[in-house]
């Protein structure tokens, strides 16, 4: 399988590549002590796991393709994804996927975690386009849905924090 886009690591800068919808949301996740937590979860993808899709137990690393399943049993839908960078840094880590041949969009997404001298933030930064029929079919209703899961990601990730 191959990515559905040429625009490859776009998201690390935030700019919005042409054609594309962008999506940007942070927030504070908790105060600076939780930083390595928040960036094992985040690289476990237990943003992904909590906001209720079947994950399978994968390496985050450059290169690295991940399906993951949304809906139930045989109902579900493929979500193919590839992992396209790693960020490893001393106040920031996270990564970004990009889409695969069958994913519903067409594009990558960003899941970062970074630190202060004072709290930690998490950051879902995306931008994509509808990568198959059904997508370009829903129109305003699949970016609503990307929005909501991006939104249901970063929540995940506070009640974990809060929960540990």
């Amino acid at each position: 399988m191959s990515l559905t886009y040429a625009e490859v690591g776009a998201t690390r800068t935030g700019d919005v590549p042409d054609g594309y919808t962008g999506l940007r949301l942070r927030r504070r996740v908790g105060d600076a002590t939780c930083f390595e937590e928040a960036g094992a979860f985040v690289m476990s993808l237990g943003m992904q796991r909590g906001a209720g899709l079947r994950v399978p137990d994968t390496v985050v690393a450059p290169g690295a393709d991940v399906t993951m399943r949304l809906g139930p049993g045989r109902l579900h839908l493929a979500v193919p994804t590839r992992v396209v960078y790693v960020i490893d840094e001393p106040r920031r880590t996270g990564f970004a996927y990009g889409t695969l041949d069958g994913h519903p969009e067409s594009g990558e997404e960003l899941f970062l975690v970074e630190r202060d001298d004072l709290a930690t933030y998490a950051e879902v930064r995306a931008f994509s386009r509808p990568g198959r029929w059904f997508t370009r079919l829903a129109g305003p209703l699949a970016r609503y849905a990307q929005a909501a899961f991006a939104r249901r990601y970063l929540a995940v990730l506070e009640r974990a924090l809060d929960d540990a």
